[in-house]
């Protein structure tokens, strides 16, 4: 049986919904055209341009990346804050990724349009809770069919609304 690979993308979606971390990791793409999308691959691109762009790591990409200090700084840029705690999830994800192979970093959640910028580091905590959330996709993604839907906010601005509700 091939190994269930998690990676940050599926953190972020976890804290919002799980119906969609299921269809993201089965390969059921969201509407490329719906604005949300196409505003944060903007942002993404045209933001921090003096900051490195997309670390690569195992099956992981980071957005911006530097070195302060003799130290790795990874960096998340989201549109807003209106979903911080998924992407401070999936920034922790990373941490943990970058240690569990001997790499020591620290992380910044940036939201460019609100001018805000958060430093994250790893600790106990957030390693316990990153396990346990890795444990729970990896259970979601061996279903048979992805999780019912269940409407909430995130719903109207969702790029797979079509998919779930028509």
């Amino acid at each position: 049986m091939e190994e269930i690979r998690v990676y940050g993308t599926l953190i972020w979606y976890y804290h919002i919904c799980q119906r969609e971390v299921w269809l993201i990791a089965h390969q059921l793409e969201p509407d490329r055209e719906d604005t949300n999308v196409s505003i944060g691959r903007y942002l993404q691109e045209q933001s921090f341009n003096r900051e490195k762009k997309e670390l690569s790591f195992e099956h992981n990409r980071m957005d911006i990346y530097r070195i302060k200090d003799g130290k790795l700084v990874i960096g998340e840029v989201k549109k807003s804050s209106k979903f911080e705690k998924s992407a401070r999830m999936q920034l922790l994800f990373y941490l943990y990724e970058l240690k569990m192979h001997g790499v020591d970093a620290v992380g910044e959640l940036l939201f460019p349009q609100e001018k805000g910028r958060e430093e994250i580091t790893l600790d106990e905590d957030g390693t316990a809770e990153i396990e346990r959330v890795t444990e729970d996709i990896k259970r979601i993604l061996q279903m048979e069919k992805p999780p019912v839907p269940a409407r909430i906010n995130y719903c109207r601005s969702c790029a797979y609304a079509e998919f779930c509700w028509s």
